[in-house]
């Protein structure tokens, strides 16, 4: 995944991001310092992942992850931004951020944390790593691995969390399109999960994919 949006309210920090990441051959389609007209832009350009600030001057971060994964569902998000509340990162959690990163960091970790999240993995840094433990840690008290689904099922779930299309996975596992697709329609069905936003929540909640916690 190459193909970026970057979304802050300052726009100095939307064109330096910019400016460092064309640099090592990403391809920034476009850029912006507020919500509006971002979802529009989304679906014109389409990127492959957007790099957004938790809070907007015309709104939440969360609130526009909700809003382009409805138009983009196979979309991927990384939150770039110093707030520290747990209920706003818990909100873009559930969402669909499939990353965080403080914007104190060494640039190089924000670098690491684009390529992690654009490869299909999630990447959380320091001081929200804590409160991810905690919404993991209070799920998972909730649902203890009760989902009764298949191998084949767990395959599929993993694979959908990690950012692949249904033709990816047929592809990887050897199977037709249809039955990835009968898989994924029983598994949806089991946990009661309805978008890919909250497989990716199913799956960080229960360790079926690699989450990189910085310390």
């Amino acid at each position: 995944m190459n193909k970026l949006y970057i979304v802050d309210g300052q726009k100095t920090v939307c064109q330096m991001l910019a400016e460092s990441l064309t640099s090592r051959n990403y391809e920034v389609v476009g850029t912006s310092d507020k919500i509006s007209g971002v979802v529009d832009d989304a679906v014109e350009l389409g990127p492959e992942m957007i790099i957004l600030e938790m809070n907007l001057p015309d709104g939440r971060g969360a609130d526009l992850i909700s809003k382009v994964r409805a138009r983009l569902p196979d979309a991927r998000f990384l939150v770039f931004s110093d707030v520290k509340l747990s209920e706003s990162i818990k909100a873009c959690l559930q969402a669909g951020a499939h990353g965080f990163v403080e914007k104190s960091v060494d640039f190089d970790m924000f670098l690491n944390a684009v390529k992690i999240v654009s490869e299909g993995g999630c990447f959380f840094g320091f001081n929200i790593t804590e409160v991810l433990r905690t919404v993991v840690s209070d799920n998972k008290k909730k649902s203890q691995y009760n989902d009764n689904l298949t191998q084949r099922e767990r395959e599929v779930l993993q694979l959908i969390a990690q950012g692949n299309s249904n033709k990816d996975i047929a592809a990887k596992l050897e199977l037709s399109v249809k039955t990835v697709d009968n898989h994924r329609c029983s598994m949806m069905r089991k946990l009661d999960v309805h978008n890919v936003a909250a497989i990716t929540r199913y799956a960080i909640e229960h360790r079926l994919i690699s989450v990189n916690f910085v310390d």
